[in-house]
């Protein structure tokens, strides 16, 4: 007697039933993707140096306040924790966050080194710098020695603070080579460590937060440094310990501060795997350029210029609202349905010149380029 043939629906469906009970099994093995969005990020074995999950990890970006732990070794490298320093008034003048030191105080070295770790204040660092090596310029010198004693290959530093000048860069593999260097001092691993302090210098007293806020969502963690400026994005590099494993990490370039914490941690997680042997370590490279920024003002100048080449009554309508209803006569409380609809357009033409402002278009446009100057100041003030 011949065997039924079951047909090709009935050798499909046991087929299926295979294959998802073999995606179900990678599931529940525990291995998850890595989606780090910043430009540049590493995690690693502090103990091996092994390199468990990498994106762009010899890229060249700009470190930010993430300076400032090199700042911290190479002062204690040559202070004492204990001695004095009079704030000068180049350091208290330095933009920073609050709060502020003033020129004359007082503060012993490791009260700046709380207010540079913790609060990421760069008048702290400058003065560190300035009691170390007399200038904040020759302190650079000392960093890049440090920097170099301690094994790292494409990094330089320009100043004791992180912001912005020409020359200074670090990769995301450096600055976990950096981190793990800083646990080697006891005095910087208690200071990255801490949540809350209230410090004491100069007769004052001041409320300390720490910037890293892994602190409070990650048992694991031991510590980390923060940092942020408008070219560098923001940054973070951390620690962790599991199991008697301290591994080391850094985030380089991410747009969104929020997104850091997460990032961190799908880092940690990833190392966790890797060392349990139920993930393989990665390492990608990829293009990290920028997509061009299109400004504002040439979308609404090249929509103007559209509008003024459409033939028929539309052209028309135009030159009549220009003419009657917006620039001239009515203000913008009595603006009919019709001018409101075209007063961008006639607000930002810039080639008709018998088109004459009005005196509030010209005040919030003087209004727009001095909260840009401005931005720009707090931009160097808020390198955290």
């Amino acid at each position: 007697m011949a065997e039924h043939d079951p047909g090709p629906g009935k050798v499909v469906k046991p087929l299926f039933s295979a294959i998802v009970l073999l995606l179900l099994l990678l599931v529940s093995s525990g291995a998850q993707a890595v989606d780090v969005s910043a430009k540049a990020a590493v995690v690693m074995d502090s103990q091996t140096g092994r390199i468990l999950y990498a994106k762009n990890p010899e890229l060249k970006l700009l470190p930010a306040s993430t300076t400032k732990l090199v700042t911290a070794m190479v002062t204690l490298d040559h202070l004492n924790p204990e001695s004095v320093v009079v704030v000068s008034r180049h350091a208290a003048e330095t933009p920073s966050i609050s709060p502020h030191l003033r020129p004359g105080q007082k503060v012993l070295v490791k009260d700046l080194l709380y207010f540079a770790l913790m609060r990421s204040i760069n008048g702290a660092a400058v003065a560190l710098a300035e009691a170390t090596a007399g200038s904040e310029q020759a302190f650079a010198g000392l960093m890049n020695q440090k920097a170099a004693q301690i094994g790292t290959e494409n990094t330089r530093f320009v100043n004791a603070s992180g912001l912005p000048a020409p020359g200074q860069y670090i990769t995301a593999h450096d600055l976990a080579r950096i981190m793990k260097a800083s646990l080697g001092y006891p005095v910087i691993r208690r200071i990255i460590s801490t949540r809350e302090k209230v410090v004491d210098a100069g007769g004052r007293s001041y409320y300390l937060r720490n910037t890293n806020k892994l602190l409070w969502t990650d048992g694991e963690v031991i510590g980390g440094k923060t940092g942020y400026t408008r070219a560098a994005h923001h940054c973070l590099t951390f620690a962790a310990e599991k199991n008697n494993t301290i591994y080391v990490g850094a985030l380089l370039g991410e747009p969104y501060r929020d997104k850091l914490w997460p990032n961190a941690e799908s880092l940690l997680a990833k190392s966790y795997q890797v060392s349990a042997g139920t993930s393989e370590p990665e390492i990608y490279v990829n293009d990290t350029n920028d997509r061009p920024v299109v400004l504002a003002s040439y979308v609404r100048h090249h929509r103007a210029r559209r509008v003024l080449h459409r033939p028929g009554k539309l052209r028309r309508r135009y030159h009549h609202i220009v003419r009657h209803n917006i620039v001239r006569h009515r203000p913008h409380r009595v603006m009919t349905a019709s001018a409101r609809k075209y007063k961008r357009v006639a607000l930002h033409v810039r080639h008709h010149r018998h088109i004459k402002k009005p005196r509030h278009f010209m005040a919030r446009r003087l209004h727009k380029k001095r909260r840009r100057v401005q931005v720009a100041r707090n931009d160097a003030a808020h390198n955290l």
